[in-house]
């Protein structure tokens, strides 16, 4: 009966699809009819941070990872995309190593670029090294069932690191970063219609990540997740292994990641230490925090509404929008712990609670009571005499 009602209430496949045919229909049709040039590459950046957060809903609303570090994989996909722009560009001017490097006295191509000179390579690179770091980093703190406040310290300290790591290192850009790229895969980027090819990918890389998204948390492996989550040791104590449950979401969020580093390095035009560093990881957990974690869309939204609050404001309060963010993820964490998503449950909860109050009932009385008055009054007067 209980799997009956649960099914009942779930949306039906035909809502599902139907939302998002709406969804594709705002980013592939009206968005670009009604934006700017300018306004729509913005959106285009925002969607990257919206992909970097469908992965946190799954690791932190489900699973319970509080993941602080997600800078260091939007950085290695970053970093690779750039670095093939980088050399493509190169190529087609007929120099050995970038014009960066150049300008360095950098005169040999490091060993480590020369892999992703391939385009192939690079997308490949950029799928599979993401997730190989987080399996590791997963392997080496899940197995040693290391949670909670030190997981999320520890995740933030690897951001750090590589901030600090990158911003050492003059053969990647050093603290400016790469930038100034000329092409995509051979499509010009000063070309407006090659800028909104990349919106396009963009939103349809973050339709599918959504759509995955959605796929696990409604599979068993959702499930399992969950339970994690909630009751680890009674998970243990079933036969499963919450370590591994909680590394394959760790690596699938690694994994999407990757993906949106990728994506924001040509769509920005700049990747630098200041992008992957601990402020835009933390940056990511603010506006899935906002959004709403433990949903599907929350997270997607949250982001894509902060970072153009960002924006907006910032342009308008340039010295205040830091306390504003703060004080909104404040508000949101202490009053509203499911986020703006959870705002319209709450208020439904409490509308139904006070138009759909039952009237008070009378005490039942005593069975004695009723029983006595039951009886006619003869019999009744006999009763207590016999008694």
């Amino acid at each position: 009966m209980t799997t009956l009602v649960q099914r009942w209430r779930a949306p039906s496949s035909l809502t599902t699809l139907g939302g998002f045919a709406l969804a594709a229909i705002l980013l592939f049709a009206v968005a670009p009819a009604v934006l700017s040039d300018f306004r729509l590459n913005l959106l285009a950046k925002f969607l990257c941070f919206a992909i970097v957060a469908a992965g946190i809903g799954l690791a932190w609303g489900r699973g319970g990872m509080l993941t602080l570090g997600q800078g260091v994989f939007f950085g290695i996909g970053a970093y690779i995309m750039a670095m093939h722009l980088q050399m493509a560009d190169a190529a087609r001017l007929h120099n050995d190593v970038p014009e960066f490097m150049e300008i360095a006295g950098i005169r040999e191509l490091p060993s480590f670029w020369q892999p992703f000179a391939s385009g192939p390579v690079a997308l490949i690179g950029v799928l599979v090294l993401p997730a190989l770091v987080a399996a590791a980093l997963g392997y080496g703190v899940f197995k040693r069932r290391v949670k909670g406040t030190y997981f999320a310290i520890l995740s933030q300290a690897l951001a750090a690191a590589l901030a600090i790591l990158v911003t050492g290192q003059q053969k990647l850009g050093g603290f400016t970063g790469l930038s100034d790229f000329r092409a995509f895969f051979g499509f010009k980027l000063s070309d407006p219609a090659n800028r909104q090819m990349l919106f396009f990918i963009a939103a349809g890389t973050l339709l599918v990540v959504v759509a995955l998204v959605r796929q696990l948390m409604r599979s068993r492996y959702g499930e399992l997740l969950v339970a994690v989550r909630d009751q680890e040791e009674r998970v243990r104590f079933l036969g499963y292994d919450p370590a591994n449950v909680k590394i394959v979401a760790y690596v699938v969020a690694a994994f999407f990641a990757g993906i949106a580093g990728a994506l924001f390095t040509p769509i920005v035009g700049i990747i630098s230490p200041a992008d992957i560093g601990v402020v835009p990881s933390i940056a990511f957990i603010i506006g899935v925090a906002i959004g709403g974690r433990a949903t599907l869309l929350g997270p997607v939204l949250g982001a894509i509404g902060v970072a153009w609050a960002q924006t907006a404001l910032s342009e308008q309060f340039p010295s205040s929008w830091t306390y504003l963010q703060g004080v909104l993820f404040i508000v949101v964490v202490g009053f509203i712990p499911a986020g703006l998503a959870g705002v319209w449950p709450m208020a439904k909860g409490v509308l139904e609670g006070r138009f759909h109050r039952t009237a008070p009932t009378t005490p039942a009385a005593p069975a004695t009571v009723v029983a006595d008055a039951a009886l006619p009054e003869d019999a009744l007067v006999e009763e207590k005499v016999k008694s």
